[in-house]
């Protein structure tokens, strides 16, 4: 009876073995040709890139800061922004933004600088202490909305 079991377990063993070693059948190849397909602009759609999401789009309008100066923000094109800003009394311009980490980038006189959220006691301007929503450039330049 051990001898048989012994055998039966030899046989299997060698079963087992030779199903391992089979060869798959070879993949049967196929050829493909692939037809390039040319994008041609719809011209019926309309150009979005004034609606397209902005990061700061909700700062869009006028702030006020004081004695006169503020800022009106506009979006342009995706992540890009126009500042109308009259930041001292002798400086008014407009200036190109965009989108960043912390606020909007832009360049005024050579310098880079940016509107970024903050509140009326950050601004040290003593006109808008106590004010909630507010945007600051720099210590001294703020502005914010009623």
């Amino acid at each position: 009876m051990q001898k048989s079991m012994i055998l039966t377990g030899a046989a299997a063993l060698v079963l087992l073995t030779g199903c391992g070693k089979a060869e798959a059948p070879a993949p049967t190849q196929t050829t493909t040709t692939e037809v390039p397909v040319e994008t041609v602009p719809d011209e019926t759609m309309p150009d979005d890139s004034a609606t397209a999401p902005h990061r700061f789009a909700s700062w869009a309008g006028k702030w006020t800061g004081v004695e006169g100066m503020y800022v009106t923000i506009t979006t342009a094109e995706p992540g890009k922004y126009k500042l109308e800003m009259q930041s001292d009394l002798d400086t008014k311009g407009s200036y190109d933004g965009a989108d960043s980490e912390h606020g909007i980038m832009f360049k005024r006189g050579g310098e880079e600088l940016s509107l970024h959220r903050g509140s009326g006691d950050e601004t040290g301007l003593k006109y808008l202490a106590g004010k909630t929503d507010c945007l600051i450039v720099k210590p001294g330049e703020g502005y914010c909305r009623d």
